[in-house]
């Protein structure tokens, strides 16, 4: 990873992609761990993390992990998921982050000097390079050992630098079963509520 230490830094997380890249590696992330690798490397000015949620389910899986991030150190960004029903009677989900995220790191740009995205989102492509033409420096943490790969080439492309999250594998791997860990294991077993067969927003 190149950093320098006087730089300012901000993470931005999509939960979904996040979550199914690990998944795909085989692990669960350490989300203090992650915070903590992060914050040695450069000065760390904010870590967002993006998820949407389903409000009106008495006990969703994803809260305790919305909840632990909040308390400790990450900006959360969340919104309701929305149901509707398609032109062929088949319901369907919305919970798509992806404006809400682009929103961010634009309005970031002028106060930090590295953007680090954890997504492989082919659609935050453009979001990049106008990032880029104003100075920042991006860098994507996604994987391209997954089958198949959960990275677009076009924003690995685009980025000024890639890390494959599985070289972070021994840094940020939440400690196994039977030993101590540093956050309940519930919230890093269930998937955030916008992964998997959700419908993209227009």
């Amino acid at each position: 990873m190149t950093f320098y230490n006087n730089e300012r830094i901000a993470l931005f997380i999509d939960g979904s992609n996040l979550y199914s890249a690990a998944k795909s590696l085989g692990f669960d992330i350490d989300y203090k761990r992650l915070l903590e690798i992060f914050s040695e490397k450069a000065r760390l000015i904010r870590a967002f993390y993006y998820t949407a949620l389903m409000e009106d389910q008495e006990y969703s899986p994803i809260r305790p992990l919305v909840d632990w991030l909040d308390y400790n150190g990450y900006t959360m960004v969340t919104k309701p998921i929305k149901e509707f029903t398609d032109a062929s009677g088949r319901r369907k989900i919305k919970g798509n982050m992806d404006i809400e995220l682009a929103i961010d790191v634009m309005e970031m740009a002028e106060h930090v000097d590295h953007v680090v995205l954890f997504s492989g989102d082919g659609d935050f492509r453009r979001l990049v390079e106008a990032v880029q033409r104003r100075g920042v420096r991006v860098t994507i943490v996604s994987t391209i050992r997954s089958q198949p790969p959960m990275v677009a080439d076009e924003l690995r492309r685009q980025a000024d630098a890639f890390i494959e999250l599985q070289d972070l594998q021994p840094l940020i791997a939440r400690i196994v079963p039977g030993r101590e860990e540093r956050y309940p294991a519930a919230v890093t077993s269930a998937a955030p509520a916008d992964s998997a067969d959700f419908m993209e927003d227009a």
